[in-house]
């Protein structure tokens, strides 16, 4: 064996530093490729990203969708899981939170005793009839009749496909963003316009480009999709666990 001298070990260890250094190209030669390891959307045009995205968002079976959404003037907390043929989760508002269960078209809204009683306009107070019909309707789920006005507003936080369409869609000239990690998954971020003033969308580098977080323009909410194709079973409530109030929900 051989022992090389201090100086001819120093040489060898300084000799592929000395040829990065020296590259035209340093940091491209030595750091390696960063899309290494991903599907390759990375590489893509901004348009393209996004198409992939919507691409892969539209072809899923199932997704949880959980943030904050600003619409017409009012903030919605969303925790729901959703699918094709249903979906089931939690609505905040500024004043009250209610679980919804749809499946297929048999929509259940179910909340506490004070989201049901509704308050004199002149007094601020419960008035006796509501509180009576709340004190029945607490905690139970109430099937929503498809001609009650409400019907359509409340099914449209239980369509996956129309809360999709509405979230993912970027305005104006799309650029590339930063890359991110979003739950140890990395991510490539597209944007409406520099500033992201027309939305902002981070895009999944590991496995199917499914979009992972959607920042939606002027501040109007963040929403995070994860458990995309993870499917969950839904049922209808047993009918002790439910009330049927009629052609028309009472007014809250």
């Amino acid at each position: 064996m051989t022992v090389l001298p201090p100086s001819s070990r120093i040489r060898r260890v300084a000799l592929p530093l000395a040829l990065c250094v020296g590259l035209a190209s340093p940091l491209t030669a030595c750091a390696g490729d960063p899309d290494e390891g991903t599907n390759g959307v990375g590489k893509l045009s901004p348009a393209a990203i996004e198409e992939q995205a919507q691409s892969a968002a539209d072809g899923a079976k199932a997704v949880r969708l959980a943030g904050t959404l600003v619409s017409k003037g009012g903030t919605y907390k969303l925790n729901m899981r959703l699918k094709q043929d249903g979906a089931a989760g939690s609505v905040t508002t500024k004043n009250s939170t209610f679980e919804l269960l749809r499946v297929g078209d048999a929509l259940y809204l179910k909340a506490d005793a004070g989201f049901w009683d509704p308050e004199e306009p002149s007094t601020d107070e419960p008035t006796e009839a509501g509180s009576e019909a709340a004190d029945k309707l607490d905690d139970m789920y109430v099937k929503v009749p498809q001609d009650d006005p409400s019907y359509k507003q409340l099914r449209g936080f239980t369509d996956m496909g129309l809360l999709l369409d509405g979230l993912i869609g970027l305005q104006g000239d799309v650029v590339k963003g930063d890359r991110d990690k979003i739950g140890g998954i990395r991510t490539v971020n597209v944007k409406g316009g520099e500033d992201g003033e027309g939305g902002s969308l981070d895009v999944a580098l590991e496995g199917t480009p499914f979009p992972l977080r959607f920042a939606r323009g002027g501040g109007a909410g963040v929403v995070m999709l994860s458990e995309w194709d993870k499917d969950f079973p839904l049922a209808e409530p047993s009918k002790n666990q439910t009330l049927d109030y009629g052609k028309q929900l009472p007014r809250t």
